[in-house]
């Protein structure tokens, strides 16, 4: 098993351990609505720990708590997967298509508007 397969296998045993501990039943719609909720929270979060508040007093990066709420955003993220009925191989390879077209469209190569190639 690789370490996405595992990262699968224990969010979908965390999932349904919440789903029926506090019992949960949500359809499809409301449960991907939820997770879309809670990584927005958890990116506000990510935004408190790099200072993107102009307002305030800067402060140090703590990198461990950083870490830890992209961590949470991976969290939902995967849990929202499976909600879709996503597999990590399944993620894998709509990654791997994705990431050769965006790299496409980096250099210009590709038909869709938007994407010329940068000057060298």
């Amino acid at each position: 098993m690789d370490k996405l397969d595992k990262i699968f296998e224990m969010q979908s045993f965390l999932d349904e351990k919440i789903a029926r501990e506090r019992n949960l039943k949500f359809s499809k719609e409301e449960w991907i609505q939820k997770e879309v909720l809670a990584m927005i929270s958890e990116l506000s979060e990510v935004l408190d720990e790099v200072n993107f508040k102009w307002w305030k007093n800067k402060k140090e990066i703590n990198d461990d708590q950083l870490k830890e709420e992209i961590v949470d955003l991976l969290h939902f993220l995967i849990s929202m997967s499976l909600k879709a009925g996503m597999s990590a191989e399944e993620i894998f390879s709509i990654y791997m298509k994705k990431n050769e077209e965006n790299i496409k469209r980096q250099e210009g190569k590709t038909e869709k508007e938007g994407y010329l190639p940068l000057p060298d």
